[in-house]
């Protein structure tokens, strides 16, 4: 699954490429799955309207309609967006042959019609990924939305807002935490093993055995991966290419992420160790994250 910097590589990349494009229709390739809107729906809130705005929260991507309506999108683990404009072809998304096959192929499950000629497809090779629309004014009240913590990047998330949230979590382990999307939205494994490093602490950490200070930094070093893997197109370099269809670079930056059996940067003669947190694979510097006493 994509992380919040994929995500918002794409956001970024689908922004310059259809605001300002008015949809004319649409195909559903026999999954109502991927696309569970009505016939009605769609004929009176997505036929005629212009896409006014591309926004993100969390992992999900806001397709905001000039007809007060978003089209609420999750890629999950295998969606792509691909669109097709005359010659040319931009894509987002798990990067399979379907960014070169002639479209719709069998991961195509749905097909947006632009008034200019262009199209967007919405593939999903597994099926998990879906479309939806919703009234703009609800989408805040969706159960996800409601329940998915504060923005990482945002100037205005602090850490006199982050100490507290994750204080809740006082009896777990810091990378327990900082994965709960109730604490921080979109922060997976990748960035919790980087920004830990960073931070110099251990991931089995309790919560209330890290200072204040301590957790500030972290929340420091998480905004300074995140914002360096989206100037570097993404993280996933395996799974997720951006919207001009470029594999993410950040992993060749990263500092103890799958680079076990590699030696630390900050200390030469340690080699990184992959060890298990939270249920999750994690790498550590045993002598930058000692573990607590």
């Amino acid at each position: 699954m994509p992380e919040l910097p994929e995500v918002e590589t794409i956001r970024r990349g689908l922004a310059r490429l259809i605001v300002g494009k008015t949809i004319s229709g649409s195909e559903n390739y026999n999954s109502t799955k991927s696309f569970p809107n009505t016939t009605a729906d769609v004929e009176q809130f997505l036929y005629g309207a212009s896409v006014t705005d591309v926004r993100r929260r969390a992992k999900v991507l806001l397709i905001d309609l000039s007809s007060g309506y978003t089209l609420v999108t999750h890629l999950k683990m295998t969606g792509q967006i691909i669109i097709v404009e005359g010659g040319d072809r931009w894509g987002g998304g798990h990067p399979s042959d379907s960014f070169i096959h002639t479209l719709p192929d069998n991961t195509t499950r749905e097909r947006l019609d632009f008034t200019d000629g262009s199209r967007l497809y919405f593939n999903d090779l597994r099926k998990f990924g879906w479309m939806k629309l919703y009234p703009s004014l609800e989408v805040p009240n969706i159960d996800f939305m409601q329940k998915v913590g504060p923005e990482p990047l945002e100037d205005t998330f602090t850490s006199k807002e982050f100490i507290p949230r994750i204080r809740r979590r006082n009896g777990t382990t810091v990378k327990a935490a900082i994965l709960d999307q109730t604490v921080l939205a979109g922060v997976g494994n990748i960035y919790a093993d980087e920004g830990l490093w960073g931070a110099k602490i251990h991931p089995a950490t309790r919560v209330r055995e890290v200072s204040d200070a301590a957790l500030a930094e972290l929340l420091q070093r998480i905004k300074d991966v995140m914002n360096l893997s989206i100037e570097k197109g993404g993280s996933t370099d395996k799974n997720y290419v951006d919207a001009e269809g470029k594999k993410g670079s950040y992993l060749k930056f990263a500092n103890v992420f799958r680079r076990e059996g590699q030696t630390c940067p900050r200390h030469p003669d340690v080699v990184i160790e992959k060890i298990r947190v939270a249920g999750r694979g994690t790498h550590i510097c045993s002598v930058c994250q000692p573990m607590p006493q």
